[in-house]
């Protein structure tokens, strides 16, 4: 789980992608002697004059602990992998060389691989706020925490298993933890350090100005390179490649893209396409309470989203027909209530759908997996005050889970908590103030455009509300048959963490896989 997007019909998302750059020439890590030459988010304060020589200590107070790398072996059925972990960090500074943040990361990199050669991948996941642990743990890295649906609980064992689907076979592996998640954090205080990187286009910024730096760090500047972003990774996917296109330097052979965002206009204020993208979701829950389903079962009612349904919403509720049409529709495709359906003229937000899906037993379902159904502590309540059960019962053993894995198995251990969740970073998030809601559909039509070797790989849960899948396959259309050839588009059972389902993550695996080894 990753992605922290509020609900779609969230009136007080602003309107658009802040415009942010990367200015100066900046310095990152290196400890103990940090080097001068890249760059980070613009704005800062500060200089290397006579108060240089005070930052440093108070800067000190904050510093992440040394990288540390051991040497793990993992055995899994049919091949033993041999590989060395390194949990450290990567310090970023301003323009005028003043510390800003230490960015956190984990590195899986096979023994014996040529460097040149062998391909490391990037990943991080969305929020704004959350770190990289769910992709960490429950899908790419080499240790699994079993994380499936109804049957985890906050009090399950965080203990962690090999993972058999790991991607270490094929790809050196990075997860990075954007500031204010995980470990990683500011060491500059004030206002101006939080909205450097608490923005949509200088988070962009930022992650990119970290994998360049870790390639330098770790002499990996030749080896092919991949990005995977989850959920609102989905925005900072793309934004990050062509940062790396255009600002750093660094070429990217392929985009993986994990239950993603790709545009807020479609799920904010009164657009009709945020019950185009919902539907199909929502009649995938209902069809997998009666037995298994794949999208493949889905496609009558892809095309009633697409044409009678979008037909009747465009018409309006003035038209008494199609409202009537639409809503007994909707209501027999989902199970729910004619007159419920009725009343709501067809149209459900996703927090309505949770709560009148299975309201006769008192449950609600599941935001990020709407499969999974948790109780309504206040089933008698006029008013939906409940959380999510496919997501809420996660953090706790995952927290555990990361803590665990970075002390115990890779000897790395900062003060501090570990964010596996950060709401008050959304909390803070500037998503800008002009005319267009932030989307990185530009930007990935600019990196398909601009190398012609790049290849895309999207991934969809069938029951995830948080991101639907139809969604972006609307996004998606929309591409020039340039594009399109080169974006594969698959869904799968599961939710917005659709890998915690067995046969979902080897799907997923393979595909990755193919991608890379293409």
């Amino acid at each position: 789980m990753t992605t922290h997007v509020k609900a779609f019909r969230r009136t007080t998302l602003v309107l658009a992608v802040s415009a942010f750059a990367l200015a100066g020439f900046a310095r990152a890590d290196d400890p103990p002697q940090p080097r001068a030459e890249t760059t980070a988010p613009a704005g800062q304060k500060g200089g290397r004059g006579s108060g240089a020589q005070s930052s440093p200590p108070a800067a000190e107070l904050h510093r992440l602990p040394p990288d540390s790398t051991t040497k793990q072996t993992l055995d899994l059925p049919g091949r033993t992998l041999n590989f060395a972990a390194t949990a450290g960090s990567i310090r970023v500074f301003d323009g005028k060389g003043e510390p800003l943040a230490d960015i956190a990361y984990t590195s899986y990199a096979l023994d014996g691989a040529d460097r040149a050669t062998r391909p490391v991948t990037f990943l991080f996941n969305g929020g704004p706020g959350a770190s990289s642990a769910w992709l960490q743990f429950g899908s790419a890295g080499p240790w699994r925490l079993p994380i499936d649906g109804e049957a985890l609980s906050p009090s399950a064992s965080p203990e962690v298993k090999p993972n058999a689907e790991t991607w270490l076979d094929f790809t050196d592996l990075v997860f990075i933890d954007p500031v204010s998640t995980g470990y990683s954090r500011f060491v500059a205080s004030g206002e101006d350090a939080r909205k450097s990187f608490y923005s949509v286009d200088g988070d962009a910024n930022a992650i990119a100005l970290v994998i360049r730096r870790w390639l330098e760090k770790h002499d990996r500047l030749v080896s092919p390179k991949y990005v995977a972003g989850e959920s609102y990774g989905g925005i900072r996917g793309p934004k990050v490649v062509r940062q790396l296109q255009l600002q750093q330097g660094v070429g990217v052979r392929g985009l993986i893209l994990v239950s993603p965002l790709f545009d807020f206009r479609e799920f904010t204020g009164t657009s009709l396409l945020q019950y185009v993208a919902t539907l199909p979701s929502y009649v995938a829950v209902a069809r997998e309470a009666k037995g298994p389903v794949k999208r493949a079962d889905l496609a009558d009612v892809e095309a009633y989203a697409r044409g009678e349904f979008l037909a009747d919403l465009v018409k309006g509720e003035a038209d008494k027909e199609a409202t009537n049409r639409l809503a007994d529709k909707v209501a027999e495709l989902t199970g729910i209530d004619q007159a419920v359906s009725r009343r709501l003229a067809g149209r459900f937000d996703v927090g309505e759908f949770r709560r009148e899906f299975d309201r006769k037993n008192g449950k609600v379902t599941g935001r990020y997996d709407a499969s999974v159904r948790g109780f309504d502590p206040y089933p008698d309540s006029s008013s939906s005050r409940f959380g999510d059960p496919s997501g809420d019962a996660l953090q706790a053993p995952l927290t555990s889970a990361a803590v665990d894995v970075l002390s115990r198995k890779l000897n790395w251990r900062p003060d501090g908590s570990y964010e596996v969740l950060n709401g008050s970073v959304e909390g803070h998030w500037d998503f800008g103030r002009g005319l267009n809601p932030p989307q990185s559909v530009s930007e990935l039509r600019q990196i398909l455009a601009t190398d012609a070797k790049l290849n895309v790989l999207v991934a969809h849960g069938l029951f995830d509300l948080a991101t639907p899948y139809f969604g972006s396959k609307r996004v998606l259309d929309q591409l020039p048959a340039f594009a399109t050839q080169r974006v594969k588009f698959v869904v799968y059972p599961g939710g917005h963490m659709f890998y915690s389902r067995d046969g979902s993550r080897q799907a997923l695996r393979g595909e990755v896989e193919a991608l890379i080894r293409e």
